[in-house]
């Protein structure tokens, strides 16, 4: 039966993409609708985003950003106001045409982002330098008519948070821009296990109206990489497109500098490939809806379910713990919650009550040990603290073997094919190298690195000119 269970998901040595297709699934996160490209989150699933939610939300307003709600949907002539950005969407904006029966004056865009709301609520409450910093948050739904589709990296409507700021000076606003960013690699270096490198986009690869982009950029265990984060310095763009002016401290007129960032659930997808194995989910002890699910042995026995219902009661407190006193086998259940990814599974039966022990099982390793009833919750915190950091390094690890070097394009496609994961090169800034890279091998530009690192060469990995920026190149979803 066991066995049956775990034959359900593909190898992902054999077929990546379909292994992660059969975890999501077979690990009860989401579930397919009717409507092509759009997901069900199921409760499971649904609270590894909620758990993930409370604690971004809890360090972006202790950044002093306060959470607002803004409409769903956008008048066209509103989404027209900003050239740059509306063209950048245009092919992913889905059109309500009709109201009942009626077919409406204008069309209305289902937001794709939020920025043109953001600017026509700013113009009315921002007068005075007295009104700003504005910080503002929203937690929300978004769509985009993506063409191709996979569940939490690219669907249809997908869950986020989108901060938008206006600022007095260049220099609060660009400071306002890299210190979100930071925020979201700690959520995801601490809290998921997940390194990344973070690095400035590209004027090809930037966001639509921006003058600058962030990003956080993260590996995936096939070598590919993922953007997890990004934050955008729209500098006075859309503050000019919506007219959103302030009287400075000498009574001159001034338009705001703004900002926008945003994550999503596609964090989720990031979090299975970088962590999960060929038994299913791997999740994180920090974000996991269950750290801790009890397994009674021989159940049925006296005192057993008995025992087990004590525990939960003694750990609940501390740990989010779950007790399976279902009629399925004690195998079966190993493999439900291996699949589920929960971290440690504590094993209690009758020879367990004679020795005042219990049994703890790592999802991560395996491993197994045996522990006096009078220690546990001590070891149960220890084993998580474990888990949550060997998560981490052992991802970091994988991160660094998959980032190599390359100083002309012969060796960046030798790489390429034989290596997978980030190539170190140097730019020349040449817009024709970069599409040209994309066209002859796939790979796009992810970042230019924040972190200083040693050039490989002092020219451009393509056309041999000499070049200043070190770029991260990967294949990517």
């Amino acid at each position: 039966m066991a066995k049956e269970f775990v034959e359900r998901i593909t190898s992902m040595e054999d077929d990546f993409a379909k292994w992660y297709t059969d975890v999501v699934t077979k690990a009860e996160l989401i579930d397919y609708s009717s409507v092509r490209g759009s997901m069900i989150l199921r409760p499971y699933g649904y609270r590894l985003w909620e758990n993930i939610k409370q604690e971004l939300d809890k360090r972006i307003k202790e950044t002093g950003h306060e959470n607002v709600y803004m409409p769903l949907f956008i008048p066209e002539s509103l989404l027209q106001k900003e050239k740059d950005h509306i063209e950048g969407f245009a092919p992913e904006v889905a059109w309500v045409t009709h109201g009942g029966e009626e077919e409406l004056a204008e069309r209305l865009c289902v937001r794709p982002t939020s920025e043109v709301l953001f600017g026509e609520h700013y113009k009315t409450i921002i007068h005075s330098y007295r009104d700003l910093p504005k910080l503002y948050n929203q937690w929300s739904n978004v769509v985009r008519w993506e063409k191709t589709t996979r569940p939490f990296l690219r669907t249809l409507e997908f869950l986020w948070q989108e901060g938008h700021t206006c600022h007095e000076t260049e220099e609060e606003a660009i400071e306002e821009t890299i210190k979100m960013l930071n925020v979201y690699a700690s959520i995801c270096e601490e809290y998921l296990a997940l390194p990344v490198v973070k690095g400035k986009k590209t004027e090809k690869e930037k966001f639509a109206g921006a003058v600058s982009t962030y990003t956080i950029e993260s590996l995936m265990h096939d070598g590919k990489a993922l953007q997890a984060g990004t934050s955008h310095y729209f500098g006075e763009g859309f503050a000019k497109a919506f007219d959103i002016q302030f009287t400075d401290r000498v009574g001159n007129r001034q338009y705001v500098k703004q900002t926008s960032w945003g994550f999503t659930t596609r964090i989720i997808g990031a979090m299975i490939m970088v962590h999960g194995d060929n038994r299913g989910l791997v999740v994180p002890p920090k974000i996991a809806p269950i750290q801790v699910v009890i397994v009674p042995i021989a159940q049925h026995k006296e005192g057993v379910l008995d025992a087990a219902y004590n525990l939960k009661e003694s750990l609940s407190s501390e740990v989010r713990v779950h007790l399976d006193s279902s009629d399925k086998t004690p195998g079966w259940k190993f493999n439900e919650y291996e699949m589920k990814g929960v971290p440690i599974r504590l094993e209690v039966g009758p020879r367990d009550l004679e020795q005042n022990q219990v049994v703890l099982v790592r999802r991560d390793t395996g491993e197994k040990k045996i522990v006096k009833a009078d220690i546990l919750l001590s070891e149960i915190q220890s084993m998580l603290l474990s888990i949550q950091q060997d998560l981490y390094n052992k991802a970091k690890g994988h991160l660094e073997k998959k980032t190599s070097a390359a100083s002309n394009m012969k060796e960046f496609k030798e790489k390429l094919e034989n290596e997978t994961g980030f190539i170190q090169s140097m730019w020349c800034g040449k817009v024709d190298c970069e599409e040209q890279i994309k066209e002859e091998t796939g790979a796009t530009s992810r970042c230019m690195p924040l972190k200083e690192f040693q050039k490989p060469s002092d020219t451009c990995v393509y056309c041999g000119e000499k070049a200043e920026h070190l770029v991260y190149w990967a294949k990517a979803y």
